[in-house]
């Protein structure tokens, strides 16, 4: 039986711009992607967002509001996930690289890199709360 895969991404405002993380590992390798991951079991989402940012760019956040659910199964090469995309207010930590991100950067929304999977979809339908919390 094959199973679907519950993730979840963090769109970040953060210095008048968002963090994105270089990913390290295949698929979409050394290309930019919003922080996130896999759920573990057990683990609630809100949890998991808060977990896998500190991994990957050294932040603490809050969860704010959903964007929403992506569940195209064509979305991720390795499988069907499922994800729930936050926007995720910091509140502390130092921004850094870590654990499966290559490099860490913050870009303004008018000029963001080519991003993995459908992570530009997740910033487009976030960006009436982006326009408002970026000022």
């Amino acid at each position: 039986m094959r199973c679907i895969t519950l993730t979840v991404d963090a769109i970040i405002p953060y210095k008048g711009g968002i963090v994105l993380v270089k990913r390290r590992n295949e698929p979409f390798k050394d290309r930019y992607a919003l922080p996130g991951g896999i759920v573990e079991y057990g683990e609630r989402v809100e949890s998991a967002l808060i977990r896998e940012v500190k991994e990957e760019t050294g932040l603490i956040v809050e969860p704010y509001k959903i964007v929403g659910v992506y569940s195209d199964p064509n979305r991720d090469p390795r499988g069907h996930f499922v994800s729930i995309c936050f926007i995720a207010l910091p509140k502390g930590g130092k921004l850094k690289a870590g654990s499966d991100a290559k490099d860490v950067g913050v870009f303004k929304l008018d000029s963001l890199p080519k991003l993995a999977f459908d992570h530009e979809k997740m910033v487009e339908d976030a960006k009436p709360y982006l326009i408002e919390l970026l000022g």
